[in-house]
């Protein structure tokens, strides 16, 4: 027993010191080895307790790297899928939608960098920034606005 508690702790912790994982993501990698019942809820109590599992510090990792390339919507999902506190998760979304506009100009302005030359340049730059998943307005404000800065210039 002992021996697989030490080897679920070390898979975890291998995982772990490539980038912040929620206790959900680790309880769905590490399932397969688990064998006993209760082990890895055990390891992962213990690995939680000593501070290598923080969710808080899994939400802020996502919003850092993400948010750059990506609108609300998809940085939701990602923190979705992760597990997360779905109020935390909430409140992370909430703090990016007062960003959304310029972040989706900085997106556009990387990819395109200038102002649709017709209906169907300015649907394929609207396609775009939706799969990346900003919200309508914010798309609609950045492309009917291309090339024009916050100041109308």
């Amino acid at each position: 027993m002992g021996f697989d508690q030490i080897s679920l702790k070390g898979r975890a912790l291998r995982l772990l010191s490539g980038r912040e994982h929620s206790r959900a993501e680790l309880q769905r990698k590490l399932r397969q080895h688990e064998t006993e019942p209760g082990e890895l809820a055990k390891a992962l109590d213990e690995l939680e307790a000593k501070g290598f599992i923080n969710e808080q510090r899994v939400l802020e990792s996502v919003v850092h790297q993400r948010s750059a390339k990506l609108g609300a919507s998809r940085v939701r999902q990602e923190l979705q899928a992760k597990g997360l506190n779905p109020e935390a998760v909430a409140q992370a979304v909430a703090d990016l939608q007062g960003t959304e506009v310029a972040r989706a100009r900085e997106v556009w302005r990387k990819k395109f960098g200038q102002p649709p030359a017709d209906l169907a340049e300015r649907g394929k730059q609207m396609r775009f920034l939706a799969s990346r998943g900003f919200g309508g307005e914010a798309i609609r404000r950045v492309v009917q606005g291309a090339g024009y800065d916050d100041a109308g210039l």
